[in-house]
């Protein structure tokens, strides 16, 4: 027996799409897809979520200095002339951050691996770069998705049948998150 499903696919091909499905599935909570297809995003969404919880509170807190350029009313940096050279002024701010111990970091790094970076556009910049931001996934995973799942051994994801596709007559089922 097989290890997995081919889907009629290269390996590489089945592997991005398997990606963008698992991208897709732990961004947006829930994705439409073919049952075939459903059961191996299953597979690799579990692992994934089950890694984070493992590792949700294997972090430090670390307090740094950090010099932060001043900014206007417009969002441009102040630039102060000294000795002829416009130089830009610069604040000391300190700043918590969460510092991974070591299996964290790995189970990050295996995060990484798998998930490709989501690019979050609002509706009014349809189309433009402007006030676009990166969502990490991996953050999303510790922080939002794993304290949901810490009283939970498995069983992360429901597939719910839907019904025929009219094209080909695939099984279309509801991926989501529980």
């Amino acid at each position: 027996m097989a290890e997995y499903r081919k889907l009629s696919r290269t390996s590489d091909q089945r592997l991005a799409l398997l990606r963008g499905q698992v991208t897709s599935l732990l961004y947006n909570g829930k994705i439409v897809t073919t049952e075939a297809k459903a059961k191996e995003v299953r597979k690799i969404a579990e692992k994934l979520i089950t890694l984070a919880v493992k590792e949700k509170d294997n972090f430090t807190e670390v307090t740094v200095k950090a010099k932060v350029a001043q900014k206007d009313k417009d969002g441009n940096r102040v630039k102060k002339e000294v000795d002829g050279k416009k130089v830009t002024v610069y604040d000391e701010v300190e700043k918590t951050v969460k510092k991974d111990n070591p299996s964290r970091l790995n189970a990050r790094r295996q995060m990484y691996k798998t998930l490709y970076s989501v690019t979050e556009v609002p509706t009014q910049a349809a189309g433009k770069k402007k006030n676009t931001k990166k969502v990490d996934l991996t953050d999303k995973l510790f922080d939002e998705i794993a304290p949901k799942y810490t009283s939970r051994n498995g069983g992360y994801t429901r597939i719910v049948k839907i019904g025929q596709r009219k094209g080909d007559a695939a099984m279309e089922v509801l991926l989501e998150l529980v």
